[in-house]
């Protein structure tokens, strides 16, 4: 049925890349939550109020926060849809996360009020009336929150929304919930013991850590993930499939909603091939790389000197110090300014997040090893950090630019970077 619906009422379906496409999947998880939600709602608060059971009316509560969250959802994929104007040239897309903060927020408000009702019920229980036309509504609303669940899953995927992803979720446990109402129904009907409100109390947990759950789900990208392994993967071979580029290091990408991302990177090209051909590649790649990948990617051009014999035996020796020290360090930016009784030695070293020495004692650490290579060197160095990313380097030396015994700290790499090897850096 759920492709049935998505060929019926979103024109172009197939072509999820469009924000237009976007919204209309927005519109019709919408449109069909809160009718689906609404009716649910409805049929449960009627048979909540008639049998005056608490644990039914709070989960037509619950589905009624349903039907409030998918009209947020609504709203929020249509404002997300809004271009970009003077005042927010990133555009609108975030509303879809801020919308669904809004969400979180009045779950969690109307959970704390179910359960307070619900405690009240549990110290002066009342009689209920669990009757078999109450138990077939439980069970058809079942059925229908597990079809919920599974549209809001095929929807979500389709366009990699994380609000009906979080929906599809929502739904799953609305399954659950009702399924302990219903089963604690049973009991009472059958042994006279009354766990009305002890349910009711246990929906409006439920619905609470519900709200809680999706306020950090939705507050998370606000705040800025980093990008998805896939993404970043993608990028990397992109640029690095041009001829020209040696190697790119600092990556970073920035999410400003599905589907609308701004990156930058460093990308190194040979200093001695002329600037403007350099330009033009760069120009290049980038008009491609948003057209193919969506990104709205910013280059960096970093001319790198591959002929210097001397300057490459030094940075091999450099990053043998550093793969002595640990495998997880890389290092780019490599440069040497050669003098007579003092040579700078300048790169930047990239380290995780949870490296085990702290950047003070690993700067003294690189700067006493290298020194050790030679008095005259004075090495200058940025520590960064970032998560561990295979690295993308270029290819190795011949045998005879690299003679056995040319790195005093360990052996060089087996694939090095005529410059240093690249790292991608990711917020």
């Amino acid at each position: 049925m759920t492709s049935l619906i998505i060929r019926l009422f979103i024109p172009d379906y197939q072509d999820t890349s469009r924000f237009r496409v976007r919204e209309s999947y927005g519109k019709v998880a919408g449109i069909v939550g809160i009718c689906t939600n609404l009716l649910l709602a409805a049929v449960k608060l009627i048979a909540g109020i008639v049998f005056q059971s608490i644990a039914i009316t709070a989960d037509a509560v619950n589905n009624l926060t349903d039907s409030v969250s998918s009209i947020v959802t609504l709203i929020g994929f249509k404002l997300s849809a809004k271009p970009a104007d003077a005042r927010h040239p990133y555009g609108y897309a975030r509303m879809e996360y801020i919308s669904g903060l809004v969400v979180s927020v009045v779950i969690l408000f109307l959970g704390f009020e179910l359960g307070r009702s619900s405690l009240e019920k549990a110290i002066s229980p009342q009689p209920t009336d669990f009757t078999w036309l109450v138990m077939g509504i439980l069970a058809v609303s079942i059925l229908v929150k597990v079809w919920q669940g599974l549209f809001y899953r095929k929807m979500g995927k389709a366009i990699q929304s994380t609000t009906l992803k979080a929906a599809s979720t929502d739904s799953f446990n609305d399954v659950i919930a009702t399924s302990v109402i219903l089963i604690g129904g049973l009991i009472t009907h059958f042994t006279g013991f009354n766990l009305d409100g002890y349910l009711g109390l246990g929906v409006a947990v439920f619905i609470m850590v519900s709200g809680v759950r999706l306020i950090i789900e939705t507050a998370n990208p606000l705040l800025g993930l980093a990008p998805s392994r896939q993404l970043i993967d993608r990028l990397r071979e992109t640029i690095l499939s041009y001829d020209g580029v040696l190697g790119l290091h600092d990556l970073k990408i920035h999410e400003y909603g599905e589907g609308n991302h701004f990156a930058s990177v460093h990308c190194e090209v040979p200093a001695e091939q002329d600037v403007l051909v350099s330009h033009e590649l760069i120009d290049t790649i980038e008009r491609d790389v948003e057209q193919n990948l969506g990104v709205h990617l910013v280059i960096h051009m970093d001319p790198v000197v591959a002929e210097d014999e001397r300057t490459t035996r030094l940075r091999l020796q450099v990053e043998g110090i550093l793969l002595g020290i640990s495998p997880v360090l890389s290092m780019h930016d490599f440069r040497v300014v050669w003098g007579g009784e003092r040579t700078q030695v300048l790169f930047d070293v990239t380290a995780p997040f949870r490296f085990s020495l702290p950047d003070t004692q690993l700067e003294q650490r690189i700067i006493s090893a290298v020194q050790s290579l030679d008095p005259a060197y004075h090495a200058v160095l940025v520590i960064d950090h970032e998560e561990e990313i295979p690295p993308a380097g270029r290819e190795t030396l011949p045998e005879e630019e690299n003679p056995k015994g040319a790195d005093p700290e360990g052996p060089a790499p087996e694939k090095s970077n005529p410059e240093g090897p690249d790292a991608s850096k990711t917020p």
